[in-house]
């Protein structure tokens, strides 16, 4: 589980990234705290932030399970294609929000694998 504990670790350095990222764009276009809005740029920093915290909380536990439980070099892939993912992203939603659509479906695509992988496993197991 090494591969997947790696990729997770990668990840997790990734969300303190952006949001570091959110708390340069805070004090560089002057949006005061506890406000998460007041300039445009400033919001797309903080929603990326945000969105990717939301998925890593379904992501990180499908992905050790999918590891554990199918195969621990796919779900290191399947990790690493979301960390990708994630920074296609962020990439585009900083240029324009319309344009995110190849990095969220590199972000989601995993976690619907992640998530099945193992039910279809608990699955098999029950019916077997």
């Amino acid at each position: 589980m090494e591969l997947v504990a790696m990729i997770t670790v990668m990840i997790l350095i990734q969300v303190l990234f952006f949001g570091v990222q959110v708390g340069k764009a805070r004090g560089k276009y002057n949006v005061q705290a506890p406000a998460v809005s007041g300039n445009e740029i400033f919001e797309r920093h903080y929603r990326i932030h945000q969105n990717t915290i939301e998925q890593i909380v379904i992501f990180i536990p499908s992905l050790w399970m999918f590891g554990y439980y199918v195969s621990e070099n796919i779900g290191a892939a399947l990790g690493l294609l979301f960390l990708i993912g994630r920074f296609v992203f962020r990439s585009a939603y900083l240029n324009d929000p319309g344009s995110r659509a190849l990095g969220f479906i590199m972000g989601i695509l995993p976690i619907i694998v992640c998530l099945l992988g193992p039910l279809f496993f608990f699955a098999r197991t029950l019916l077997m």
